[in-house]
C-alpha cells in the first residue's frame, strides 16, 4: 500500500496543479486591481461590488439564468419522450437511433453553430421556406429565440442519452408486476417508470443547465451583439477589455451560481445516482 501511494504521488500532485492552480489564479486576480501584473497588486473587493451594484451586469445575469432555464425545460420536454421511445425499441434499432443522436456531437460545436447562421440568416433556408408559406419576412438571426434554438440543438443529446441510460437500466420485471396488479400504461409510467428515471433526468439537467449558463460561443454567433450573456461579458473582459481582474471576479460569481444550482439539483437526487460530479 505504501509503495502504491509513492507511485500515485506524482499523479496526485499533477492533478492538483491542473485542477486547482487555474482556479487559485482566477481567485487571485478577482481580489486584486493590478491588471495583468502579479508583482505589484492591491487587494480589493471592487470587482465583486461592481457586479452587484451595476444594473447592466445584474440584467445580463438574469438573462443568462432565464435562457439556461428555458433551454433545460425545452430539453426535458423534447428529450424525455425521445429517450422513452428509444428505450422501448429493439437493440439494433436503439443502437442506430443513439448513433444518429450522437453523430452531430462528433462535429465541433463551433461548426454546428455556424450552420445555423446559414439556416436562420436573411435569405437562408428557413427564411425562404417561411416566405413560400406566406409568412411575413421576420428577423430570425440575432434574437433570443436563435440563441435558445442553438443551445437546445447543441445540448439536447446530453439530456436524451442520460435519460435513455436510466431507462435502459430499469428492471423490466417491475413493469410486468405493475401490469399484473391491474395498472394501465399511464399508471405504470407515472408510478414506476418516471420515478425510476429521475436520476437520469437530474443528470441531464446538470449537463444541460451548466453549459447553457456558461457558454459564450452560441450567444456570440447566433445573438451577435444584441444578446449578451454572462459568458460573453467574461470573455470580453479577458480579451477585448483586457481587464482580467473584473473578468475573474465575474467568473467567481458565476461559479457560485453554478455551485448553488448543483446543490439544489443534488438535493432532489436522494440516492446520488443522477449526479455526474
Amino acid at each position: 500500500m505504501k509503495k502504491f501511494s509513492q507511485l500515485a504521488l506524482p499523479y496526485i500532485i499533477w492533478s492538483i496543479i491542473i485542477l486547482f492552480l487555474p482556479v487559485l489564479l482566477i481567485a487571485f486576480y478577482a481580489i486584486t486591481d493590478s491588471g495583468n501584473a502579479i508583482v505589484n497588486f492591491n487587494f480589493t473587493l471592487q470587482n465583486f461590488v461592481k457586479f452587484f451594484t451595476d444594473p447592466d451586469f445584474l440584467l445580463i445575469l438574469w438573462r443568462s439564468l432565464s435562457i439556461a432555464l428555458k433551454t433545460t425545460i425545452i430539453c426535458i420536454l423534447l428529450g424525455y419522450p425521445t429517450a422513452y421511445f428509444i428505450s422501448r425499441c429493439k437493440d439494433r434499432t436503439r443502437n442506430i437511433l443513439i448513433l444518429l443522436i450522437t453523430l452531430p456531437m462528433w462535429i465541433n460545436m463551433l461548426v454546428r453553430t455556424y450552420a445555423w447562421i446559414g439556416l436562420l440568416s436573411d435569405g437562408g433556408i428557413l427564411q425562404s421556406l417561411l416566405n413560400l408559406l406566406g409568412f411575413k419576412s421576420t428577423q430570425l438571426l440575432y434574437t433570443e429565440g436563435a440563441v435558445l434554438l442553438g443551445m437546445v440543438y447543441n445540448f439536447i443529446p446530453f439530456m436524451i442519452l442520460q435519460i435513455n441510460t436510466s431507462l435502459a437500466k430499469m428492471d423490466k420485471s417491475l413493469l410486468e408486476a405493475s401490469s399484473d396488479l391491474g395498472a394501465n400504461r399511464f399508471q405504470t409510467f407515472w408510478k414506476v417508470t418516471f420515478p425510476l428515471s429521475i436520476p437520469g433526468v437530474i443528470s441531464g439537467i446538470t449537463m444541460v443547465f451548466v453549459p447553457s449558463l456558461t457558454t459564450f460561443v452560441i450567444s456570440n454567433l447566433l445573438g451577435g451583439s444584441k444578446i449578451l450573456l454572462i459568458g460573453n461579458v467574461i470573455e470580453q473582459e479577458f480579451t477585448k477589455g483586457s481587464n482580467w481582474n473584473l473578468g475573474s471576479g465575474l467568473s467567481l460569481v458565476l461559479m457560485v451560481f453554478i455551485l448553488i444550482s448543483m446543490a439544489l439539483i443534488a438535493k432532489y437526487d436522494k440516492n446520488g445516482e443522477g449526479s455526474t460530479f
